[in-house]
């Protein structure tokens, strides 16, 4: 069977998330995991996912970043604050925001993929 996997463009082009910051032209994410519990994500996200929560903070990218997760997704219309947008630059993490809740954001992600 053919791993699924979705392309960051995708995250913009066919859900209309806003690109916050984009460390490459298209990467790719295999996966996705929803959760606002740092210590959540650090034991159970999987590499190379896109995280989607409402923990608009630099931990969240520290996290992401011990992770292996490629992107964040920023959802309920929480702002990205600028010492976010500094640590996803320096760990090369894509950022997204939505004004979508966590739930929506995450069937939408799944339903891309499945469809990848």
């Amino acid at each position: 069977m053919r791993e699924k996997f979705l392309k960051g463009s995708s995250i913009h082009n066919h859900l209309g998330y806003t690109e916050i910051y984009l460390p490459e032209k298209d990467f790719s994410v295999t996966s996705g995991f929803t959760s606002d519990l740092l210590s959540d994500v650090m034991a159970n996200a999987e590499e190379d996912s896109v995280l989607m929560t409402i923990q608009a903070h630099r931990n969240s990218v520290a996290v992401a970043a011990l992770a292996g997760i490629r992107a964040i997704i920023i959802c309920s219309g929480r702002k990205v604050p600028a010492d976010m947008l500094t640590a996803a630059e320096e760990h090369a993490i894509a950022l997204y925001t939505t004004e979508d809740n966590q739930f929506t954001a995450s069937w939408k992600i799944a339903d891309l993929l499945e469809k990848s």
